[in-house]
């Protein structure tokens, strides 16, 4: 290993594999922590160890540890999960978790607030509802995104089985995972290596989704490697790959940006593994190990070239790509309510604000979901975009899930503005440790004051693509918003306007480190001017780009590559 390497690099090669002390850690009843090596590699386990940021200064005051807990998220290729593995975590989440499931934009479960002595137990129950929790995070390939489109079924299961044979494929092969949580025995003195990604795995996290055109619901370009399915007379007939996507950035750190990927050529459905692998390898050996923030796949690209990083793909992948081929998004948001798919069975999207499904007031969403599930035949998806599809339901049962929905308070996507519909917020405080400003528990409040101002000026019904972040990480895909807050400080944010609603556009930095009122003032300012000068369905952040007042970013390569 370099001398330069990072001290991430140096836990994950000294770790055997991803085992580290983590027996030992986890049967030590002195603390609620993990040894601090073991808190970088139970992430590679699906977990982060997290305390309550709202009770540090009083615990500290009173001389106790940090009230710590831990996340833990799922493996769910496409975000699909039966009514029976539903009912299972369900049960997880109210023994074990703070009452509630979480979904993300990863379409992946969160539990939120599992102690440490049940750590094993919450994962093992995980486990048995034929679900894991290995590489959902660390330097892997995370939870594969695929498009929840109900509408084209057929497509939509081919889709779904290249996106889950994919995330199988590149699985870590230790089998620490399974000693330490499901109690295997490790056999002596066998030999272990970890074919695609040796032994110090991936400089960084990385990231893979599949889209079906004309929606964008996973928000392709987000991710380091992208497959867009080409639809030919009703059949999968390959997919243009894009590569280099990715939002983590540091406030006041220009060698750290967003960036949207590139279309870099198109494969056959037989081919998606091999090129997978040659971009995965070559980000492997070419990434850079030495700079944590400089390790994303992104920071490969820009600082290799593209051109070239493409030429060793395909070199490792052994074949060239065919030229890529023409492709179009209409949108990146969800349809809600009922759409019947080509097959007959219907498909209802439900609208989960910030993916938080819990019983709170009028809404209680878990309990709701709960009975759904026990009548339910289909499956459940989750979707890139926070919400919930109840997906291949017959004819026959709509009327009773139709009566659940209403009696659960489960119909917000019936009442709900479309500045609601789409907002986007990731968990931020106060269990994030990065978080530095609100998201989550601010969402309703900066909605309800946004949906005023776009009344006041006629614009109530306003199709408007609104995310918060606590930090500048992105994981509510903030810089995708035509508007976005990311956090700077507590009640301080960076605004961002003028992404597009296709998400093939960023938004732009228009002001930073404000607080809320200065945020209402300046937007809705902006809302009066949009009302008076837009063109005839002119979105909000193409006005914005149209009218000069957020500049126009350099071209990002979305157009196809010849």
């Amino acid at each position: 290993m370099s001398a330069t390497a990072s001290p991430v690099e140096k836990i994950k090669a000294d770790s055997n594999f991803l085992r580290g002390t983590l027996k030992q850690s986890l049967a030590d009843a002195v603390t609620g922590s993990l040894r601090e090596d073991d808190q970088t590699l139970i992430k590679y386990h699906g977990s982060y160890q997290q305390d309550d940021r709202d009770l540090r200064e009083e615990r500290r005051q009173q001389k106790l540890e940090p009230d710590y807990s831990f996340m833990i998220r799922t493996r769910t290729p496409g975000g699909i999960a039966t009514p029976q593995q539903w009912l299972q975590l369900d049960a997880i989440a109210t023994r074990y978790a703070n009452d509630s499931l979480r979904v993300t934009t990863r379409q992946a479960f969160q539990f939120h607030g599992v102690i440490k002595t049940e750590l094993k137990a919450t994962l093992a129950a995980i486990n048995a509802s034929l679900i894991d929790t290995i590489a959902a995070c660390g330097d892997v390939n995370r939870n594969v995104l695929s498009a929840a489109n109900p509408l084209l079924s057929s497509v939509h299961a081919v889709v779904y089985e290249q996106a889950k044979a994919l995330s199988e494929y590149f699985l870590p092969k230790t089998r620490a995972y399974y000693e330490i949580w499901l109690d295997e025995e490790q056999v002596a003195g066998s030999p272990e290596h970890e074919p695609i990604y040796g032994a110090t795995y991936l400089p960084r996290k990385f990231k893979t989704a599949f889209a079906v055109p004309p929606l964008n619901d996973v928000d392709i370009f987000a991710n380091d490697l992208g497959f867009i399915a080409i639809v030919e007379e009703g059949a999968v007939v390959g997919y243009n790959v894009s590569i280099g996507g990715g939002f983590g950035a540091s406030h006041g750190d220009p060698a750290t940006y967003p960036r949207l990927a590139d279309v870099i050529g198109f494969v056959t459905p037989d081919q998606v593994i091999a090129v997978a692998e040659g971009v995965i390898t070559t980000q492997r050996d070419w990434g850079n190990r030495a700079e944590r923030k400089r390790s994303r796949l992104k920071y490969t690209i820009d600082d290799k070239g593209l051109d070239n990083f493409t030429a060793e793909v395909e070199r490792r992948a052994g074949f060239a790509l065919a030229p890529a081929r023409e492709f179009h998004f209409a949108h990146n948001g969800d349809r809600f309510g009922w759409v019947e798919g080509e097959d007959g069975d219907w498909h209802l999207t439900l609208r989960i604000e910030a993916g938080r499904i819990v019983d709170r007031g009028q809404r209680r969403l878990l309990s709701g979901l709960r009975e759904i599930a026990q009548i339910h035949s289909g499956d459940f998806r989750l979707t890139g975009n926070q919400n919930l599809i109840i997906a291949r339901v017959p004819p026959a049962l709509k009327p009773r899930i139709d009566a659940l929905v209403e009696e659960y308070g489960l119909d917000l996507f019936k009442t709900a503005s479309p500045l609601h519909l789409t907002a986007l917020a990731c968990v931020a405080l106060p269990t994030c440790s990065l978080a530095m400003a609100e998201a989550e528990r601010y969402l309703p409040e900066l909605v309800g004051k946004l949906e005023q101002r776009l009344a006041s000026h006629g614009l109530a019904d306003a199709p408007l693509h609104l995310r918060i972040s606590g930090c500048p990480n992105g994981c509510s895909r903030p810089y995708l918003g035509e508007i976005a807050l990311v956090g700077k400080a507590p009640g301080r944010y960076n605004l961002m306007l003028g992404a597009d609603h296709r998400g093939q556009r960023l938004n732009r930095l228009h002001k930073e480190n404000i607080a809320e009122a200065e945020i209402l003032d300046t937007v809705d300012a902006l809302f009066g001017r949009y009302a008076a000068e837009r063109n005839a369905d002119e979105r909000f952040g193409d006005y914005l780009l149209r009218s000069g007042i957020v500049a126009a970013k350099p071209s990002i390569a979305l157009e196809v590559r010849t």
